[in-house]
């Protein structure tokens, strides 16, 4: 096929099909309110879930289904601490003994606690 055949033709923005012996889905309108107060209707097939919430087209902002129940809640986990971490790996007899190890050693002067040399710099200046 030569350009000049399709020369002038919008091939991709225009389709040459029509909708004539098509049966489309049913469909049903739905209703969906924001908090600014705009109102809109977006269709969904009749065998659909419908969302309990959906952009607002006017603002963006969450819209709420009309006569509907609310979003569900998710349920958060509680934040886990380093002590919750702890505490599931030793118990409270063990750590205690750990401590009183440690500080033994810190009492005793055993421990050689190495001066970084950008530090010893500093305090001589």
């Amino acid at each position: 096929m030569s350009e000049r055949a399709l020369r002038g033709t919008r091939l991709v923005v225009t389709s040459y099909e029509t909708d004539r012996g098509i049966d489309l889905a049913p469909r049903q309108a739905v209703e969906y309110a924001c908090q600014n107060g705009h109102r809109f209707e977006m269709p969904f097939s009749v065998e659909a879930e419908i969302p309990p919430e959906w952009e607002c087209k006017a603002c963006g902002a969450q819209a709420l289904l009309v006569d509907g129940d609310g979003p569900e809640e998710k349920k958060g986990k509680p934040a886990r601490t380093h002590w919750d971490m702890l505490m599931e790996r030793r118990t409270r007899e063990e750590l205690e003994e750990v401590l009183a190890e440690r500080l033994a050693v810190l009492r005793s002067g055993a421990m050689n606690i190495a001066v970084h040399p950008r530090d010893s710099s500093r305090k001589s200046a």
